[in-house]
């Protein structure tokens, strides 16, 4: 393995995110500055590679519901879930309660 290879494979000790994850901040902000954002657009914006059956199950108080994200970015979503700062949009086809877009639920304060 080159230097190079294995600096990139190098664990942060969490000071930076590696290539293709994003931070807390980053996606409240995202997420904040639009109406909506489908998840898509959420790994399109944010390079989240990953495979296409990637999902992160999410407890809520009305029950589980899934993410389409890895786990990193999967549960800084169910964070902001948590906290009520973005809403959500179900998919219920099948009857699987799968997330498919989001929006913020208090607006930014623009100065």
């Amino acid at each position: 393995m080159t230097s190079a290879a294995a600096a990139a494979d190098a664990p942060t000790n969490g000071s930076e995110p590696r290539p293709g994850q994003c931070t807390a901040p980053q996606l409240r902000r995202f997420i904040k500055s639009r109406p909506y954002v489908p998840m898509h657009e959420l790994r399109r914006r944010f390079s989240i590679d990953g495979e296409d059956d990637d999902v992160t199950p999410v407890r809520l108080d009305p029950g589980w519901i899934y993410v389409g994200l890895p786990s990193h970015e999967g549960r800084l979503l169910g964070d902001l879930l948590r906290t009520g700062e973005i809403g959500y949009e179900l998919s219920l086809d099948p009857r699987t309660p799968i997330v498919v877009g989001v929006y913020p639920m208090r607006p930014i304060a623009r100065n």
